[in-house]
């Protein structure tokens, strides 16, 4: 099937390293940007996703998709989760995680990216892929510049994601799971 034969799925994002890794690895359809700024409301993982997906799919009338990445630290319930982002922002990857690391003796942490898809007049659905791991001091800067991926060593490997090149991490990603698992419900959906 050549790329332009390949049905189009609509990703609301203005994040441009976010659509390049989800054009590496999303072979079935054909990806199409579009740059909308959403609001994001404090809620779990699943119904910011969902939110977000079901007001994009309003506003340009097509069916869409949006995502959402979390950090959830076991020891800390769960947080700073979809929060990560702000987290990261205010106090840096550095100081995040000699904090986690001084005061806790369980450093294992979730990733998990949700994947919030909505068509018109349906309600919107959530897939998530999750990839288990620990925290450590910053190592390695390879995918961002910026983020937690410098300080999250997926389960299975001894690098943080910062240390990987984008294929080895892809083998890794929370991100890849959620994406494969969306392909198939959109395969199921065709």
């Amino acid at each position: 099937m050549k790329k332009e034969d390949k049905k189009e799925v609509i990703f609301i994002t203005g994040n441009e390293d976010k659509f390049r890794e989800f054009g590496e690895i999303i072979k079935s359809f054909k990806l199409i940007r579009e740059n909308i700024d959403l609001p994001e409301i404090q809620a779990t993982p699943e119904e910011i996703v969902k939110e977000k997906a079901k007001l994009a799919c309003k506003m340009i009338g097509k069916s869409c998709f949006v995502d959402d990445t979390s950090l959830c630290f076991n020891d800390w319930n769960g947080l700073p989760g979809p929060y990560i982002k702000f987290s990261i922002k205010y106090m840096g990857a550095e100081k995040l995680a000699k904090t986690l690391l001084a005061n806790s003796k369980d450093v294992t942490a979730k990733a998990i990216t949700s994947i919030g898809y909505c068509e018109p007049g349906k309600e919107p659905v959530c897939i998530q892929g999750i990839t288990e791991g620990k925290i450590t001091m910053p190592r390695g800067n390879k995918n961002f510049k910026k983020g937690w991926d410098s300080i999250f060593i997926p389960n299975g490997s001894d690098k943080t994601n910062g240390e990987m090149e984008p294929q080895e991490k892809h083998k890794y990603s929370q991100r890849t799971k959620a994406i494969r698992l969306f392909e198939k419900f959109l395969e199921g959906n065709k």
